[in-house]
């Protein structure tokens, strides 16, 4: 079940409009986005790069920036280990442009998802000391990896730590003690000691981060590497962050910078894939070709990624980011495998009575994991976790509701795992395999969560009859882009409509068209995605009905009509 709620802001919209030379429409919806002073309004419509804060400001920067100085000039090899997800990849990639285009003597590893595990561990440092290397620096990982970080330097490596996860901590009374691994530098804005004003970036940002402040010291013009922020707003998106704060221009102008982007890379999977270049949106890099990078990681090797974003001719590139799209495209039928088998599971055991499911798939490839927790997530709505059985121990990925933040839950547990980490919203874990139901029970065991909490809660910015919609307020909207996490897509809706004409369209019959008119007599086309067959029994059993939409133009045959996306039905009451 859902609930639904009108979102009701206080503000003088009218004021606002008049500000800023936009619709009182359009003052709500940014006032819902919790702007409420002048400068937070400029700064969400008209921030720029300029506007972006001084990475010498996170904590170690200083020191981290003064080590890379020495070393590139130096010409101490420098190793980067990233992680194999798009974050990781897009980390990675920055750390080895950046130090390159400096004189850097620099070269990449990153672990196999399925041999090595997450971050970093004893296998890759040792690599590191067998090829000569004076320096590691980690993107997108090494907070949690204190043991590894200790023996690296006892064997006279430098270290340096880039990451964004949140840092280990334990309790101790009525508070935590944060356990900081001992390298030469930790970077991460979640650092507890960090002033850095903005703790939401992605490890690829917190990469660009140390590199513009790098060509600072070195005193390069930090404009040179303004590119890299491609591969920022693609790990941004990629790697679910809010879309607020700096996140929100670093994805506004790395989409633009995609546009006309000159990575042979990224150029060819924009073409084999079919997405719009001239309408880029983080939907494309959210649901097309960020799955595509993260296919390399997850059913093969991450270097395929990263290969593709150091491709220098469009030969190579075609061929790589055509083995990508294979790779994703193998991967959602393993997918979709691995939902059925889960749901199968929970519907027919005691699992469909625990307030978080733990899903225990032996035989489901690990790397799936976490997409599969997403989408039981989204269907149950509650915590999951979904567990699968790795070359060693049991291997997991969690995916959370709003109201639990699984990362610190995980922590009351933590003596049942070999490995966790993770945020508020998602995690991952290694397990013994007699283990598992111990872990069923005692996370169900500390949960506090209500049947409130258990259920979803559809925020809609206001209700909105369909006279006020025309061409000029849907474009006007996307002044707002871009939508993600923490900056959704605007949500209207509006009640006691009457559905005429309802029928289901598409190849694959997931398309429900109609039109909806009001007491007034208004009309409007109406298209509904997703379950269509339960969407139009509701309609054939209701009068009327109400319905949370998102208006947009339907171009067909050379003409434009205004429709609404249905997102959410009910039965007007």
């Amino acid at each position: 079940m859902e609930k639904w709620f009108v979102t009701m802001k206080k503000a003088d919209f009218y004021q606002i409009g008049e500000m800023f030379q936009i619709s009182p429409i359009l003052a709500r919806l940014i006032r819902n986005r919790e702007m409420v002073t002048k400068d937070e309004i400029e700064f969400y419509l008209n921030g720029t790069i300029a506007d972006l804060y001084d990475g010498m400001l996170m904590k170690d920067m200083d020191k981290a920036v003064t080590i890379l100085k020495e070393k590139i000039q130096a010409n101490d090899p420098i190793r980067v280990i990233g992680d194999y997800d798009i974050d990781g990849v897009n980390a990675t990639y920055i750390l080895q442009e950046g130090i390159s285009n400096l004189g850097g003597d620099v070269d990449t590893d990153i672990p196999d998802r399925i041999k090595d595990g997450y971050g970093l561990n004893k296998t890759l440092i040792d690599r590191a000391i067998e090829d000569g290397i004076d320096t590691i620096i980690t993107c997108d990982n090494g907070i949690a990896a204190m043991d590894e970080i200790e023996y690296g330097k006892q064997q006279g490596l430098t270290i340096i730590v880039t990451d964004h996860h949140e840092v280990p901590y334990i309790d101790v009374g009525d508070g935590k003690e944060y356990l900081l691994p001992h390298a030469d530098a930790v970077i991460d804005p979640h650092r507890e000691d960090c002033p850095y004003p903005f703790k939401g970036l992605c490890g690829a940002a917190v990469s660009y981060k140390l590199i513009e402040a790098l060509y600072g010291v070195m005193q390069k013009d930090a404009e040179d590497v303004d590119y890299l922020m491609e591969n920022v707003a693609i790990a941004t998106i990629g790697d679910v962050m809010d879309l607020t704060g700096e996140n929100r221009i670093f994805v506004k102008q790395g989409l633009e910078m995609l546009k006309r982007t000159s990575n042979e890379g990224l150029k060819a999977l924009m073409e084999c894939t079919g997405v719009p270049v001239d309408s880029l949106n983080a939907y494309h890099i959210g649901f097309v070709i960020g799955p595509c990078i993260n296919a390399g990681g997850r059913l093969d090797t991450a270097k395929r990624a990263l290969n593709l974003l150091n491709a220098k001719t469009r030969r190579e590139a075609v061929m790589l980011a055509e083995d990508l799209k294979a790779l994703n495209d193998s991967r959602k039928e393993m997918t979709e495998k691995g939902v059925e088998q889960a749901v199968d599971l929970i519907e027919n055991t005691s699992l469909k009575e625990d307030k978080v499911l733990v899903v225990y798939l032996p035989d489901c490839h690990e790397s799936i994991a976490g997409i599969i927790a997403g989408r039981i997530r989204e269907k149950y709505y509650r915590p999951v976790f979904v567990l699968t059985q790795g070359e060693e121990d049991v291997k997991g990925s969690g995916r959370s509701i709003e109201a639990y933040n699984m990362f610190e839950e995980m922590n009351k547990c933590r003596a049942l795992f070999t490995k966790f980490g993770g945020h508020k919203l998602a995690a991952g874990l290694s397990l013994k395999e007699e283990n598992v139901e111990r872990f069923r029970e005692s996370i169900n065991e500390c949960a506090n969560l209500t049947e409130d909490d258990l259920t979803e809660k559809i925020s809609i910015d206001m209700q909105l009859p369909l006279r006020y919609v025309n061409e000029s307020l849907i474009q006007e909207l996307e002044l707002l882009e871009p939508f993600g996490k923490g900056n959704p897509k605007p949500l209207f809706a509006e009640k006691n409509l009457k559905v005429i004409d309802p029928r289901i369209i598409g190849k694959n019959k997931n398309v429900l068209k109609f039109k909806v008119q009001d007491k007034d007599g208004y009309e409007m086309d109406a298209i509904c995605f997703g379950d269509v067959e339960a969407c139009l029994e509701t309609i054939e059993q209701s009068e009327t009905m109400a319905f949370t939409y998102y208006p947009s133009i339907n171009e067909f045959r050379g003409e434009r009509t205004i429709q609404m996306v249905v997102q959410n039905y009910n039965p007007s009451k």
